[in-house]
C-alpha cells in the first residue's frame, strides 16, 4: 500500500476526461521495454484511441469487448516509436498483475466518470 498523495481540487480531478471506453483492437507491441499491448478502444462520438497498456496477463481474445476506464486527455505519449493517446486505468493485484478497472453493470461508451 502506499502513502496517499497529496490534495487535489476539484478543478484538478474535473480537467481529467477520464470516461469508459470498450476494446475493439489488441495488437503485439515488441518493441515496447515492458511486455505491452497495442490497444485500440472506442470512446464514443465514433472514436477510436489508442494505448500502449502493460496488461498482457490479458489474452488479446480476453480482452476484445471488455469496457473499460481510461483517461482519453493526457496528451500522446511516444512509446518505442507508437503514439499512445490514452491511459487504461487499472490496478496491481497481489502477484503484482495489472487488473484492468472496469464498469460493475452495464454503462455506455463514452460515458464520463463523475
Amino acid at each position: 500500500m502506499t502513502d496517499l498523495k497529496a490534495l487535489a481540487t476539484y478543478d484538478d480531478f474535473a480537467r481529467l476526461d477520464i470516461r469508459i471506453g470498450k476494446v475493439v483492437d489488441v495488437q503485439p507491441f515488441p518493441r515496447a521495454r515492458n511486455p505491452s499491448y497495442r490497444v485500440g478502444v472506442d470512446v464514443g462520438a465514433g472514436r477510436t484511441m489508442w494505448s500502449s497498456a502493460q496488461i498482457t496477463n490479458y489474452t488479446p481474445e480476453a480482452l476484445i469487448g471488455t469496457f473499460v476506464v481510461c483517461v482519453c486527455n493526457l496528451g500522446p505519449k511516444n512509446i518505442a516509436g507508437f503514439t499512445s493517446e490514452l491511459l487504461i486505468l487499472g490496478a496491481k493485484d497481489a502477484d503484482g498483475k495489472v487488473i484492468v478497472l472496469s464498469p460493475r453493470s452495464g454503462v455506455a461508451v463514452g460515458e464520463p466518470i463523475f
